[in-house]
This record gives structure tokens, sequence and C-alpha cells, in this order.
């Protein structure tokens, strides 16, 4: 059977962007490829499990917009489900008289985003909100919230399945070709499968399956891993919900911070480390065709020579548990290093330009038969089932599938 459409990547965006084509048109014929066994393996099934109120993200941005109405639309579809969501709040704090101004610009953006309840609080409010954090003043959400997302993405794909799509397990696409019309989308043991058209979910890979498609692209991805520790369960009680700090404005990632979990556990961090394979979750993880391609791109190298600072003390970080523990001793002082012990990892698909910019908002291309997925950050499980929602409307457009029922 040739498929009217087939996704590649079985994370949350993928799963979410099914679940938005078969919404629109439910006798779209949708076939879903996973590389994995199984489903939401590498990013989502790393992530941390916030759904974020929408602080961080330029007001109009992809982002921002996305966000908000992603975690509304993840809430409710968590109740409905029955997965459990806790809603614990987050406060962002400013630690140094220099972070101030920038603590404002982000509490103006939420005001911006229509964030709901968020507020500027003192030093006091915060130790009420966070006993044990420490800071000049900061930001409280107090409608951030945890969930658990390969509970999520388990559960959209058991309802994916039910609905009628056809979930392709252990299926790396290795080769895309043309036969007439359709799209030959193919294994290296000669698994095939055939579809009108393609939508590309693929996540660290989704600029290999956008060349292998074709696709005029000006981006790469470059795998950036983040380490965490994790408090030790007697020591849970210095963290209440999620304390971050004020992120660098020129650097991608938050820095390192508390976030507590549906499970009861508390995670330190992330660092952010280029990994050395697209999914390097350890140092000794290392792909040696991958990570010439990442040190070969002048992408890289231009934004090594700019950041260089910043990557040699996140890789010092990244050895030193010294360390780690005095970037987190900023928020919570009385954190000691025998409060943590080694957690895990995840490995985050940062979508860089040939000219060394690293793309901060959510990066989508489509040609005539495809739409591809190049950038979807932090806060993409957040805003998964709006992005969802804006991927299918750009494939309904593209693929004239909008009266399809």
């Amino acid at each position: 059977m040739t498929y009217d459409i087939a996704i590649i990547g079985g994370g949350i965006v993928g799963l979410a962007t099914a679940r938005a084509i078969l919404d629109r048109a439910p006798r779209t014929r949708l076939v879903l490829l996973e590389k994995e066994t199984d489903i939401a393996h590498h990013q989502t099934g790393h992530n941390s499990g916030v759904i974020h109120s929408g602080i961080y993200y330029k007001p109009g941005s992809y982002k921002a917009r996305l966000c908000v109405e992603g975690a509304r639309l993840m809430k409710a579809y968590c109740e409905k489900n029955g997965i459990e969501v806790d809603t614990c709040g987050k406060v962002i704090v400013a630690t140094s008289q220099e972070e101030l101004p920038r603590l404002k610009t982000l509490y103006e953006r939420g005001v911006a985003n229509g964030v709901p309840g968020v507020a500027m609080i003192d030093a006091r409010r915060l130790k009420e909100i966070e006993p044990h954090a420490s800071a000049l003043a900061g930001i409280h959400s107090p409608q951030t919230a945890i969930v658990d997302y390969r509970r999520v993405a388990e559960t959209l794909a058991r309802d994916l399945v039910a609905s009628g799509l056809t979930l392709e397990r252990s299926f790396r696409v290795g080769a895309i070709t043309r036969e007439r019309g359709t799209l030959r989308l193919a294994t290296a043991d000669d698994r095939v499968v055939t579809a009108t058209h393609l939508v590309n979910c693929a996540g660290l890979h989704s600029d290999v399956i956008a060349r292998l498609a074709g696709a005029p692209i000006d981006v790469q991805i470059v795998p950036f891993r983040g380490e965490y520790y994790m408090l030790r369960p007697e020591r849970r009680s210095l963290v209440n919900g999620l304390i971050y700090p004020v992120p660098d404005p020129e650097f991608p990632f938050l820095g390192v911070h508390f976030t507590r979990t549906v499970h009861g556990d508390v995670e330190a961090g992330p660092n952010a480390v280029l990994a050395f394979a697209r999914e390097g979750y350890t140092w000794s993880r290392v792909r040696p065709g991958e990570l010439l391609a990442t040190l070969g791109f002048s992408g890289f190298r231009a934004m090594a020579k700019k950041y260089w600072k910043t990557g040699a003390y996140e890789m010092y970080r990244s050895l030193s548990k010294r360390a780690f523990v005095k970037a987190l001793q900023r928020l919570v002082p009385a954190l000691a290093a025998e409060d943590i012990r080694p957690g895990g990892a995840g490995v985050r698909a940062q979508a860089v330009t040939a000219e060394g910019a690293l793309v901060d908002d959510f990066r989508i291309v489509q040609t005539a038969d495809a739409v591809h997925v190049l950038n979807a950050p932090s806060p993409a499980a957040t805003a998964s089932l709006a992005i969802g929602r804006h991927i299918a409307t750009i494939a309904a457009e593209t693929f004239q599938i909008a009266t399809r029922t």
C-alpha cells in the first residue's frame, strides 16, 4: 500500500503531528516510521518533564505562541487521559545585580506572552515559596507544571494506532527516492514504505533525512549533551518545585537548575557539552563519522570560535563535580557535594547555520511533497500538541489534504 503521508520520528512532536493530521482528515492513510524498537526513545524520553509556561521566549516568536497554547493543550490532554500533572510552580531567580535588568525583561516577556499568574517577587516572597533558595529578586510562575512525557507519548501512540495509524518500529530510513509521484523510503535491509508525502520529525537526525529527501536546507544539527545529578532522597526537601537561574541571553541554554519530577525525584542540571555522537549520552559514546561531520561543519567552527570560553567551562563543569555543585549553590547555597549523585543525560538537537548562529526558534522547511521540522528545541515537548497542529496546517496546505474526510 502507498500511504498518503509518512511521518519519520516517533518522538512526541511526530506523534502530536500524526494526531493533528488525523483530527483534520480522519481517513488519511498515515504511517509513522520509528528507527528504535520503542517510541519516545531519545529527546522525549530524556526530557525533564517540565510543562513550560512561556516566560523565556521573544513575544511573537513561534516558541512564545506555541508554548502558551501548547501548555494549555497538554494539561487538558493529560486531564482527559488520566495522566498525572503536578502544577508545582517555578521561580526564576537573580543572584546578582547585573541579572536584575534581564530578570525584568523576562517578566515583561511573560506578561506579553500571556503567561498566567506570572509575578515579580522580592527576596522575602521567594523564601516563602522556596525557603532554601537565595536571590535578590525573582519571577514566580505558579502555573508551571511537571509531567511524564514518555507516558504522554505512549498514550498518544496507543490512541493513534486505534485510530488507524500504522506504526513501523525498527525502521531506520537510509534512502529516499522518488518513483512516479511517490516517495520510496527504504532501510539498509531493504524494508520499504511508499508514501505520497513526507513529514520529517526525526529530531537529532532531521537534517540527515531532509538531505536524503533533497530539501534545500541551510542548517546542520549539532548535538549537545545535558548531564544531570539527582538529589539524594533525604535532601529533596531543599527544593519545593522548580528553581531556575536567569539565562544568559547570548547562549540558548537555560543554565543548571533544579527540577522536581512527577516521580518524586529532584534533578539538578543540565549542563551543555558537545556530544561526540548524535545519540552521545556519555563521554564514551563516540561515532567517528558523526563527530567528524560536526567538526568539519563551517557553522560549528564559527560557533566554537564565538563561544569557546563558555564551551570550555561547560566541559570543565561536566568533568568536575565540585564545579557543578558550585554552580548549583548560586541558587541553593545549602547544597553540598554529598547531597547529589550522578543522574542521567539527554542530547539536544541544536540546529546551527553555516555562519555559526544557533537557531533559537522552531525551523520548518517545506517542499512540494515534504515538510521538514529542522529545529524543535525546548519547549518542544510542552508545545508539542500546538506544534502538531501547526505542522498539520502546513501539511494540509502543501499537500492539499484539507478537504479529505
